[in-house]
C-alpha cells in the first residue's frame, strides 16, 4: 500500500479528463450511504469544527471512505480548512489499495462538480467569472469553470485584499485577465458566473444585485447555520443541488426552507438527474440559475479511482 501525496495528485489531475468521467459516474450504479456529520469543539473559538465520514462503493469492485475535518480557524495559521485522508479498498476482500491526501482530492472533485453543473446551468457564452473567496478551493474553481466555459476574465473578491492578490498571483500562469476588486456588489454585476467558496456565517450575495442570465455556484456554507446567499437570491433563481443532503446540511437552503421562503418543489433537479438527462438545466439565456453543493461520496470515489488509475 502506498500513500499518494497532495503534490502527486495535483501533478496528474486534469479537469479536461476528469469532468467527463465524473459525469458518467453520476449515471452509474454506486452505493452511497448517508455520510456521518459530527460537530466537535476545537478549543480555538466559538465556531465548532466538523468531522465528515463519507463511504461509497461499487459492487465487487472498489470501496472508498473519506475521513476529513473542516476547521474554521485554520486560515488564521495559514492552513487549509480541510484536512484528512481517503482510503481506497478492494470491495471483494477489503484489502487497502491506497491512501490519498483527502485535502487535495476534495478540492479537485468539488471544483469538478461545480464545473460539471455549470456545463448544464451557465450560459454557453459565459466569459467573466467572479471568484468570491481566496481559500484552497478558489484557484481550483477558476481552473475547473474555465474548462467548461470560455472564461477570459476573472474577478477576485475576498475579505483580505492581501490574500486576494496572492490568489491573483497563483493564476498568473493561466491565459486569463485577472483583477482583484474591492466592491463585491460591482463584481456581481459584471459577472456571468459567480462562484462562492467561503466560511461565511452571513449572506454575501444579495438577490437584488443579480442580473438576467447569471449562474451562481455556491460551494461554501457547509453547515445548517451558514449562508452565502440571501433569501432574495433563492426567490429569484432556479435552484439546482448536487444531492438531497444539500436541503438540510447547508443554511443556504435549510434556512429559507424553514422560513417558507422556498419549498422543496422549488428545487428543479439534482446533479444525478442533470447527468442522466431526466431533468433539464438552463432553459433560457435570461434565467438566473443557482447550484448548491455540499459534496457527495460518489465524487470522492470517482476522483480516487481516477487518481489510482493514473498511477497504475
Amino acid at each position: 500500500m502506498r500513500f499518494v501525496s497532495g503534490t502527486e495528485i495535483a501533478s496528474i489531475f486534469s479537469y479536461e479528463e476528469f469532468i467527463p468521467i465524473l459525469r458518467k459516474a453520476f449515471c452509474e450504479n454506486y452505493t452511497i450511504p448517508p455520510r456521518h456529520h459530527h460537530e466537535f469543539d476545537n478549543g480555538v473559538g466559538e465556531n465548532t469544527s466538523t468531522l465528515l465520514l463519507m463511504p461509497a462503493w461499487s459492487k465487487g469492485e472498489y470501496l472508498g471512505v473519506k475521513m476529513v475535518t473542516v476547521s474554521p480557524y485554520n486560515g488564521e495559521v495559514n492552513l487549509p480548512a480541510i484536512q484528512g485522508v481517503y482510503t481506497l479498498m478492494d470491495a471483494r476482500n477489503g484489502l487497502i489499495k491506497t491512501q490519498m491526501d483527502a485535502k487535495i482530492l476534495t478540492v479537485k472533485r468539488t471544483a469538478a462538480a461545480s464545473a460539471l453543473a455549470s456545463s448544464f446551468l451557465s450560459r454557453k457564452d459565459s466569459s467573466t467569472l467572479l471568484m468570491v473567496g481566496t481559500g484552497a478551493l478558489a484557484p481550483e474553481l477558476v481552473k475547473a469553470h474555465s474548462t467548461v466555459r470560455s472564461i477570459d476574465k476573472v474577478l477576485i473578491w475576498g475579505r483580505s485584499i492581501d490574500k486576494a492578490h496572492l490568489l491573483k498571483n497563483q493564476l498568473q500562469h493561466l491565459n486569463l485577465e485577472v483583477e482583484v476588486i474591492e466592491s463585491l456588489k460591482e463584481g456581481v454585476k459584471q459577472a456571468d458566473i459567480i462562484s462562492v467558496a467561503t466560511l461565511s456565517q452571513e449572506p454575501l450575495i444579495l438577490g437584488e444585485w443579480l442580473g438576467k442570465g447569471q449562474h451562481l455556484d455556491l460551494v461554501g456554507a457547509y453547515k445548517a447555520d451558514m449562508r452565502e446567499a440571501d433569501d432574495k437570491v433563492m426567490e429569484r433563481a432556479s435552484i439546482f443541488i448536487d444531492h438531497e443532503g444539500a436541503l438540510s446540511e447547508s443554511g443556504d437552503l435549510a434556512i429559507p426552507l424553514t422560513l417558507n421562503v422556498i419549498s422543496k418543489e422549488d428545487i428543479k433537479s439534482d446533479l444525478f438527474e442533470l447527468c442522466n438527462g431526466s431533468k433539464q438545466g438552463r432553459v433560457s439565456d435570461k434565467e438566473i440559475t443557482l447550484f448548491k453543493s455540499v459534496g457527495h461520496a460518489l465524487e470522492d470515489l470517482a476522483a480516487g479511482l481516477f487518481v489510482f488509475g493514473k498511477l497504475n
